[in-house]
């Protein structure tokens, strides 16, 4: 391939709003850093008015040209993929939330002699069980016909699984932290808490933050908890946790930087695959909190436990962990993880990888040095 770099077409959900977008932070943080390395990527989303509705990304940011296509119809999106096919390699990403059956063939047809085409699965343990539960599972037949297969996470039992549908090839590109965006900010008094969690309210997810978070708060009625993200203010919860609904990048940095721990949860799925660390992970590492993290296969390859991060099993091991948290241990865990995120998690990390996946070569495989 050449070593100009690559003109990338990227269809996804939304590049410019968070707005019940987890994917958003992953998408940025990957595009920006190949943007870096002298990539052009144009990313395609639906006109979705949630999306569209609570943008906290400019519509032009400098690192990628964004195309926002009608859901009325398929006509604007035919028009994206006629366009798509001047570039090198064309991506469909799980869950774009529209048009995902449709997109995930006919990308397929951009495929060339000079065109590739991936298919990027942010949420491969659900994608694998709907379609091991389902052999007529229309994208379980197309799964051969991809050039490859990246995932946000997953591991050796992800790549299998993929594998034995017939994937020609599974990489997994984990998720990182931009450590332009997430870092360590001054305190603010108006976060003061002794556990902090951040994540929207989702099905596969509840169950994990009543058993973690919530029950961790019913064990210690003198501790305050702070509860961020969306669609929790009608889940009824134990009077010591306090909902600040919906919070910006720039607001979860001063949420990570004030309280004195900060939890992780990880989805149903991601936790019987393993080895699947979400973005907020390194994003609350990067900023220097002080990390507890449900326990799941693999997170000793990410963060240490013990020095890095504390590992739970439970709600009880949760509350146990914010008693015996001393100051000079929170400073230590979280002084750690930073250095470890900035030595090997970081989006020009994964950039890499990236190219790598994709057979580019560059004429420079330098990574950016971030100073702690």
């Amino acid at each position: 391939m050449s070593s100009h770099g690559l003109r990338i077409a990227f269809f996804g959900s939304s590049l410019v709003s968070a707005w019940w977008n987890g994917a958003a932070m992953y998408y940025r943080g990957i595009l920006r850093a190949l943007h870096a390395r002298g990539h052009r990527v144009t990313f395609y989303e639906p006109d979705l008015p949630g999306s569209q509705g609570h943008r906290d990304l400019p519509a032009a940011p400098e690192w990628a040209r964004v195309v926002v296509y009608p859901v009325e119809g398929t006509d604007g999106l035919e028009r994206c993929l006629e366009e798509a096919r001047g570039a090198d390699v064309v991506v469909k990403a799980s869950g774009v939330g529209v048009f995902d059956e449709l997109l995930e063939a006919r990308v397929l047809e951009l495929k060339s002699g000079h065109i590739q085409v991936v298919f990027w699965d942010l949420d491969a343990p659900v994608t694998l069980e709907r379609v091991t539960r389902n052999p007529e599972d229309p994208f379980r037949a197309l799964i051969p016909r991809y050039d490859r297969i990246l995932t946000q996470g997953g591991g050796d039992p992800v790549v299998l699984a993929y594998r034995d549908l017939g994937a020609r090839d599974c990489i997994p590109v984990y998720s990182a932290v931009d450590p332009d965006v997430h870092h360590p900010v001054p305190p603010d008094v108006r976060f003061d808490c002794d556990l902090a969690f951040l994540d929207e309210r989702l099905p596969d997810l509840e169950r994990r933050v009543e058993s973690f978070f919530l029950r961790a708060a019913d064990l210690l009625p003198d501790k305050q908890f702070l509860l961020g993200g969306d669609g929790w203010s009608e889940r009824q919860r134990p009077s010591n946790i306090r909902y600040v609904g919906h919070l910006a990048p720039g607001e979860r940095n001063v949420v990570r930087s004030t309280a004195r721990a900060v939890l992780d949860v990880s989805r149903d799925g991601m936790a019987r695959f393993g080895f699947s660390p979400a973005p907020r992970l390194f994003e609350a590492a990067s900023a220097g909190a002080c990390l507890i993290t449900d326990a799941w296969e693999g997170i000793e390859l990410f963060l240490e436990p013990g020095r890095e991060c504390l590992v739970a099993q439970d709600g009880l091991e949760v509350a146990e962990a914010v008693l015996c948290l001393t100051d000079d241990g929170v400073r230590e865990l979280g002084a750690a993880a930073r250095r470890r995120v900035l030595a090997e998690h970081t989006y020009a990390h994964r950039a890499v990888r990236v190219e790598q996946a994709l057979g580019y070569t560059s004429r420079s495989s330098a990574i950016r040095e971030f100073v702690a």
